[in-house]
């Protein structure tokens, strides 16, 4: 039998957080538990679903019946600024197909397993520069604005084909628009800022072209300026703002469980598999992937009516019992290989080969070579990300 579920919101999107700030908000958790696909008030009072057992959402993700395009009626937002992200100035990631197959395609083999692989030498030695330069003449710095920012910034700037000295402007630019309070005029000038940056950094691609990926854009003749500097936007920012908090919050997740620290420490072949279970135990997308159903559509037993949106919590799915038992407990030997933290579906995150190749090596380069490294602060006093859309932390003071 059908099940319904009760048309008035049960809880608020976003939920308080609960007293471990690696978990996700215990009312979701709950709501896993008690009813699984639940109405919620979002910020503006819209309802929508919340959906948070693991097979459910990938149900969701792999119907095409759900669509991305945020433009569509119905579709949720966690807040004005995100609404103003998502429609102010669209990338592929809020197309449907078959608009979003042909755009992801022409980037498809820039991140290829065998091709992200290759760049790890280059990789190695931007990870060893850096620490080099946090660890030269002292025993204590941040983590966050001296390793974990300027790695993935680094590599993202080099497969794109953009000037690193510019990477406070683009930093800045992804803070706002990430900022989950950041009003509608900051969104917008910030995305004119950025997009009009990238389009003359397209333009000059055109008489000065180089290696990077938007140069081969260009070369394709297949798109606008324009465009161009959207598809590089669109990578500029997840391409550093995700691995930077990922690397930073793995780090403290492995100082606050010193015995999986340890194991990772005695068998740096393991890395890879710590990588997994670290991105289903953290999953940085803390406020969920947005969808729309197009038409009604029934999932675990719930019709979702046409125009009714979706929000998928992959934090909670990658704590689902179920698929993950005792899944609140960080375990550096479980396969975690079923997380969903890059998404499911069409959909699915397009870089996770970077970001799994510099989380390896950033991981590895720093438990190999700070073998004392410990928080310089009481743990109390981080500054949790809560106020952005990708989770992490703002800083973390380390010594070592």
């Amino acid at each position: 039998m059908m099940a319904t579920a009760a048309h008035h919101p049960q809880f608020t999107h976003p939920a308080a957080r609960g007293g471990c700030p690696f978990d996700p908000p215990p009312a979701y958790q709950q709501a896993q538990q008690d009813e699984p696909i639940s109405r919620i008030a979002l910020w503006d009072g819209a309802p929508s679903w919340l959906v948070t057992r693991h097979d459910d959402i990938k149900a969701v993700l792999s119907d095409a019946r759900f669509s991305s395009d945020a433009a569509r009626p119905g579709f949720p937002f966690i807040s004005a600024g995100a609404r103003q992200l998502s429609t102010g100035q669209r990338t592929f990631i809020r197309m449907d197909d078959p608009e979003h197959a042909q755009l992801r395609r022409m980037l498809t083999g820039e991140f290829m397993i065998k091709k992200v692989e290759a760049l790890r030498p280059e990789v190695q030695r931007i990870a060893d520069d850096l620490l080099d330069e946090l660890t030269a003449g002292r025993n204590s710095g941040d983590l966050v604005h001296e390793f974990a920012l300027p790695l993935p910034s680094l590599v993202i700037c080099l497969l794109l084909g953009v000037p690193y000295q510019d990477h406070d402007f683009f930093q800045e630019c992804s803070r706002v628009l990430l900022r989950r309070d950041s009003s509608v005029e900051e969104v917008q000038i910030a995305q004119k800022n950025l997009a009009d940056y990238l389009v003359k950094l397209t333009d000059s691609k055109r008489t000065e072209p180089d290696d990077g990926i938007l140069s081969r854009l260009v070369a394709r003749g297949e798109l606008s300026t324009e465009e161009i500097g959207a598809m590089g936007r669109l990578l500029l920012v997840a391409g550093h703002e995700t691995t930077a908090n990922m690397t930073a919050l793995s780090i403290l997740a492995l100082l606050q469980n010193p015995t999986q620290l340890a194991h990772l420490r005695e068998h740096p072949e393991s890395v890879a598999g710590a990588v997994e279970e670290l991105l289903r135990y953290l999953t940085i997308v803390h406020s969920g992937l947005t969808r729309v159903a197009t038409e009604d559509v029934t999932v675990g037993g719930v019709r979702i009516r046409a125009g009714e949106g979706v929000i998928c919590m992959i934090s909670t799915a990658n704590r689902d019992e179920q698929k993950f038992p005792d899944g609140d407990e960080l375990d550096l030997s479980r396969d975690a290989r079923l997380h969903l933290a890059f998404g499911f579906g069409v959909h699915q995150c397009l870089g996770q080969p970077l970001a799994r190749l510099e989380l390896q090596i950033a991981l590895n380069t720093i438990l190999q070579r700070l073998p004392e490294l410990r928080l310089a602060v009481p743990f109390e006093e981080i500054r949790f990300r809560g106020d952005m859309l990708i989770y992490g932390v703002h800083e973390l003071p380390l010594a070592w």
